[in-house]
């Protein structure tokens, strides 16, 4: 019986975990309600779960702010220059929808080629500014050459990110998990591809 309480016990490290992703859950959702502020909760979201994945993580809500403040400016910009970019290929792609014709075959494959370098990129920005310090400039063109180099793991994680997304459309009771643990949930498996392509970028320190 002492054995099922003790913190080593695997059924108590696994409650452990469920617990603190739970609370990651809550903090990220809370920090996203001003909408500008997303990209600085999503960059803190990953600074916390990459350290997880390797029992690094400490406390939680320090580390989370700590990550937040740390990143807030960088990460708030490239949201925002996001945001516009969605809303912009949103309303090219509703007018070449009403065209006719090869010249709107032709300029939606264009744009569809665009957008998919802007998703590589985004798949690895917020991740990226939570573990290298970088410029704005730096960091977006490093985005996008790491998500091509590892192509494999780009395509990996994105269906990795919208798989939980598309069931969530088919069995739409799960939806209150979005609320309870789903983005951490998220942040927490893929953290495990981000930190084996990341650490192929931090030199290793000679003794």
């Amino acid at each position: 019986m002492n054995r099922l309480f003790d913190l080593e016990n695997p059924v108590m490290v696994f409650l452990g975990r469920l617990a603190d992703l739970v609370w990651l859950n809550i903090l990220y959702i809370i920090c996203c309600i001003p909408v500008f502020t997303i990209g600085a909760a999503t960059s803190a979201l990953y600074y916390v779960t990459m350290k997880m994945v390797k029992d690094e993580e400490g406390y939680i809500t320090k580390s989370y702010f700590k990550a937040f403040k740390d990143n807030f400016k960088q990460a708030t910009l490239i949201w925002l220059m996001t945001l516009a970019i969605i809303i912009i290929f949103f309303v090219d792609f509703w007018i070449l929808n009403q065209m006719d014709g090869s010249i709107g075959k032709i300029i939606f494959v264009a744009l569809f080629m665009v957008s998919t370098i802007v998703v590589f990129t985004l798949i690895y920005i917020f991740p990226l500014l939570a573990k290298f310090e970088n410029t704005i400039k730096n960091s977006l063109k490093n985005a996008l050459l790491i998500s091509i180099r590892h192509l494999p793991m780009t395509v990996l994680l994105i269906l990795g990110i919208v798989a939980p997304f598309v069931l969530l459309y088919f069995f739409i009771q799960l939806a209150p998990l979005v609320f309870v643990i789903l983005f951490s949930l998220i942040a927490f498996y893929t953290s495990y591809i981000y930190r084996k392509v990341f650490d192929r970028y931090i030199p290793v320190e000679e003794d």
